[in-house]
């Protein structure tokens, strides 16, 4: 499964979570979000994503290039984290839940 446009990307061009404009804002059906703003409160790009019901971590860049290469990057590491989450009922779903928390915590400590 691939990553769509959150919203059949209507929210391009509004105002996100960091008071910024939206640049991109992308949502995979396994339960994620990725959003990439510019101009805003506390610096001139932010990255905010999530995992539903997971995780939620922002961060703020300097520039549109960096802001763009890490949006992608952090977007394939989601990809990765996500499809490591169980099934329901999966007999293994406490040990696999325990390497996803581990592998939330290395993103966050990856993308600051």
């Amino acid at each position: 499964m691939i990553w769509e446009p959150y919203d059949d990307g209507d929210t391009i061009g509004q105002e996100g979570s960091e008071n910024g404009v939206i640049m991109r804002d992308d949502e995979h059906p396994m339960g994620a979000r990725i959003t990439l703003e510019r101009d805003t409160r506390v610096a001139p790009f932010a990255i905010t994503c999530g995992v539903y019901g997971l995780m939620f971590h922002t961060r703020f860049l300097a520039t549109e290039a960096d802001a763009l290469t890490q949006f992608e990057a952090m977007r394939d590491a989601l990809t990765q984290i996500i499809a490591a989450i169980p099934a329901p009922g999966d007999p293994e779903a406490d040990a696999k839940m325990a390497a996803v928390s581990e592998a939330l915590n290395l993103f966050v400590d990856q993308y600051p």
